[in-house]
């Protein structure tokens, strides 16, 4: 535990009780079934490989790039994976709090909230989130013995099983055309990752610059993960949405120099899951013979998306910008392939200074003028 004289911030083993006793069951399905789907992901992981490579031609041909494990976990699989990530990741962040716990006013309601009750919160979130996530891949990813993950300490790919089992039945489609399709999603990310050595580094290195610029409160931050736990108990009143209802997590700790640095990350991580969708349907026509059906199904499902209360917690987390990354990401990639094919397309791979900004992504050719014209100058 990170902790100041005994006095943890945040009880990570309590988080990961409370999400697991917290989160909602799977679907009904035979100890025989359920063998078989994790058997057919494993497959299709495996072969999602060769097309997404083949596809993107990211990976040399004769290459072997570094492995990382695939692992079909449950919801309480991802969630312990997830917490060792986030753990790893927030331990600059929380440090920080803490100082200021020691010195500032928040220190007694600190105090006094402690890290137990901090724990159930962040429990409670990851319980909503732990029965929406299909698959991952944990770009940094502590190993653990439950959990393995790549030699370097980082990369592990997740498919969560009854997950994808829960969207395949509730949009009616063929269930073994659905997992292929979301291995392809999913195998992508581990091909830009394994196949472009630099980004995981810089991909962390943006990160925790953007965590060391936090200059946080600790009292607003817990006033805004109990809000967050409230609203997935129940327990704010209908229509309180209050002034600032409508803004993230995120966007509480942002200083000048972080919205700079959370500029580019939405831009990179809008390139990344654009062109993870893209790859997914651009491989599909010839390995899932009923993609138009699976993409309009799940299209519609993103729309209209869920309750008032799924709504409010998308909003709180961030979520809702994530919906627009997949969709303004896949559109830069769309544009830039049909502007200068795929081999133009993946110079955006080549450095940091290739990746797009975020105007970029909303004008591919901006991005196509600057990368190329400059390679041809």
């Amino acid at each position: 535990m990170t902790s100041i004289g005994g006095a943890e911030m945040v009880d990570w083993n309590l988080a990961v009780a409370t999400a697991t006793r917290l989160v909602r069951p799977g679907p009904e399905i035979s100890r025989e079934e359920a063998r078989e789907v994790v058997a057919e992901l494993r497959r299709h992981a495996k072969a999602s490989e060769e097309h997404v490579r083949s596809f993107t031609r990211m990976i040399p041909e004769g290459t072997d790039p570094e492995d990382t494990p695939v692992l079909i976990v449950d919801r309480a699989g991802w969630i312990k994976a997830n917490v060792a990530g986030f753990r790893e990741l927030l331990r600059p962040l929380l440090g920080k709090m803490q100082e200021r716990r020691g010195s500032g006013p928040g220190g007694a309601v600190l105090g006094a909230v402690g890290g137990k009750v901090t724990g159930v919160e962040v429990g409670m979130l990851l319980s909503f989130l732990a029965s929406r996530v299909l698959g991952q891949y944990e770009t940094f990813a502590p190993a653990t013995r439950e959990l393995p993950a790549s030699a370097d300490g980082g990369g592990r790919l997740l498919l969560v099983a009854p997950n994808i089992v829960h969207v395949e039945r509730e949009l009616d489609v063929d269930p073994h055309d659905f997992r292929l399709w979301v291995a392809l999603h999913e195998e992508t990310h581990r091909t830009q990752f394994t196949g472009v050595p630099w980004l995981r580094d810089h991909l962390q290195g943006e990160i925790q610059s953007f965590l060391e610029e936090t200059d946080v409160d600790p009292v607003t931050v817990l006033e805004r993960l109990r809000e967050a736990a409230q609203s997935l108990a129940g327990g704010r009143p209908e229509g309180e949405d209050g002034e600032d209802g409508g803004r993230s997590l995120v966007e509480l700790v942002q200083t000048p120099a972080q919205r700079e640095i959370l500029g580019r990350l939405t831009a990179v991580m809008s390139l990344l899951e654009g062109h993870a969708d893209y790859v997914m349907d651009g491989v599909g026509p010839e390995v899932v013979s009923s993609v138009g059906e699976i993409r309009e199904k799940f299209q519609q499902r993103r729309a209209r998306g869920a309750s008032r209360l799924d709504q409010a917690l998308r909003k709180l987390l961030g979520l809702d910008a994530k919906l627009r990354q997949y969709r303004d990401g896949e559109r830069f990639v769309r544009a830039a392939v049909e502007e200068v094919g795929m081999d133009g397309f993946n110079r955006v791979w080549t450095s940091p200074n290739t990746l797009p900004t975020k105007a970029e992504i909303a004008k591919p050719a901006d991005w196509i003028a600057r990368v190329h014209r400059r390679a041809e100058s």
